[in-house]
């Protein structure tokens, strides 16, 4: 399979210069790394600029409601776990009305891979501060001179708390290492998050490519760095600023949720049988 194997006819609607372009391609490359079969390849996304991703793919998708992406991925997984589940979308869909999903996803360590395109900002409703915006951000929304008073959520902060079994940050400017961490957490067996930085062109006049060049700063090269360690990983986690470090923050094993439950370990949903199930009793008491 090659790149070009995953396009669709369509032209993405994008802005020029917006790092949903760096994210597509990386997807792509990924995908076609890992010689990922596009028919047992399902693609998940919420609502927003980013989640457009899927109207561009050549592989089974669903475009869900806003907040949506990973009941629908986790619906998807547990009825054939056979599959490649992969979920997307923004910072806004993820971290506001999708944050309790992300909560029980990663408890439950459901296998499926979620990448959270992270602008700070909703940019297809125009500009408001969204859930990752820093505080004090000025929008159209949040003026000034107080700018947003919310405090922001940190995303890898929040994935190492609530149980994710593998949890990156990347920077859509370093094309090579967003590829390697989307195969490596696409290949992990549990729930991967990767926290994607990325630059609104339109609405984040803030948070540029040139900002993000000036402070991102490779995780392994930094002193005491061990993916296995989670309080060190928190510790990394804090880093926002000056310093901001991408790369693998933690990775660990633990049972998926449908290894630990017996009815989905040995059989997916979708292929066990139902012809012996009478639901007649069911469907009189329903009536």
């Amino acid at each position: 399979m090659a790149a070009h194997d995953i396009n669709l006819p369509y032209v993405p609607t994008w802005c020029a210069g917006c790092g949903d372009y760096g994210i597509f391609m990386a997807l792509k490359k990924a995908m076609t790394s890992l010689n990922l079969d596009l028919e047992q390849t399902v693609l998940a996304t919420g609502i927003g600029c980013s989640s457009k991703i899927g109207q561009y793919m050549n592989t089974y998708r669903i475009e869900t409601l806003h907040g949506r992406s990973l009941p629908v991925a986790t619906g998807v997984k547990l009825a054939n776990h056979n599959l490649t589940v992969i979920a997307e979308g923004g910072d806004g869909d993820g971290m506001g009305l999708g944050m309790g999903h992300f909560v029980h996803t990663a408890r439950r360590n459901i296998d499926i891979t979620y990448f959270i395109h992270n602008n700070q900002i909703y940019g297809l409703t125009k500009g408001q501060s969204s859930p990752t915006s820093d505080l004090g951000a000025v929008t159209k929304f949040t003026p000034a001179p107080l700018g947003n008073v919310e405090h922001p959520i940190n995303i890898v902060k929040m994935a190492l708390n609530v149980g994710a079994t593998f949890v990156a940050r990347a920077f859509v400017g370093n094309s090579t290492q967003l590829v390697s961490l989307m195969e490596q957490a696409i290949s992990h067996p549990g729930f991967a998050v990767i926290d994607i930085l990325q630059p609104c062109v339109s609405f984040n006049h803030t948070n540029t490519y040139q900002w993000y060049q000036q402070r991102v700063k490779p995780i392994e090269e930094m002193e005491g760095y061990d993916p296995a360690d989670l309080e060190k990983a928190l510790t990394f986690a804090g880093l926002w600023g000056e310093q901001i470090p991408i790369g693998l923050y933690y990775q660990t094993l633990r049972p998926t949720f449908q290894d630990s439950l017996p009815q989905l370990s040995h059989q997916p949903l979708a292929k066990q049988k139902i012809d012996n199930i009478d639901i007649t009793n069911l469907m009189q008491k329903l009536y």
